[in-house]
């Protein structure tokens, strides 16, 4: 599965609101919808200029609605899903290729994320990113 447009990807990240689900590593089962817009909050804090790495601690949990009971294949898969939306960099963040300090701060943003209790805003503020990180993608998918 692709996902095609910022429309079908927001609508998929709101679908994520009252899914509770255990993290693959265990500990307690959080709200996909609340923890990823705390995760990309926390991303958003710590490195306010790297958008692509807070749009993938916000879209991490598409995987796991798309494929709730495959977890071994999901990260993978979320990141095909959106590779050509957001880009390749966005993708290999949520396959966990890039094995630097951008995968760790993600994992950590994520753990973190998990017990942090603070407003993290509300999906609509990450809009302008993902039509902004889609029309870039655009861009170089097509100069390829």
């Amino acid at each position: 599965m692709q996902l095609r447009s910022v429309e079908e990807l927001m609508d998929l990240l709101y679908a994520c609101r009252g899914t509770v689900a255990v993290p693959d590593g265990g500990g307690a089962p959080v709200d996909l919808h609340d923890h990823a817009l705390r995760t990309a909050a926390l991303l958003r804090r710590g490195r306010p200029a790297d958008k692509e790495l807070q749009v993938a601690g916000l879209v991490r949990p598409v995987g796991r609605l798309l494929w709730p009971g495959d977890p071994a294949d999901r990260a993978e898969r979320a990141g095909e899903a959106v590779r050509g939306l957001l880009g390749e960099r966005v993708a290999a963040l949520l396959r966990g290729h890039p094995a630097d300090d951008d995968l760790l701060t993600l994992r950590q943003a994520d753990e973190e994320a998990r017990t942090a209790a603070f407003e993290a805003g509300v999906l609509e503020d990450w809009r302008t990113v993902l039509v902004l990180l889609a029309a870039r993608a655009a861009r170089l998918g097509a100069m390829d």
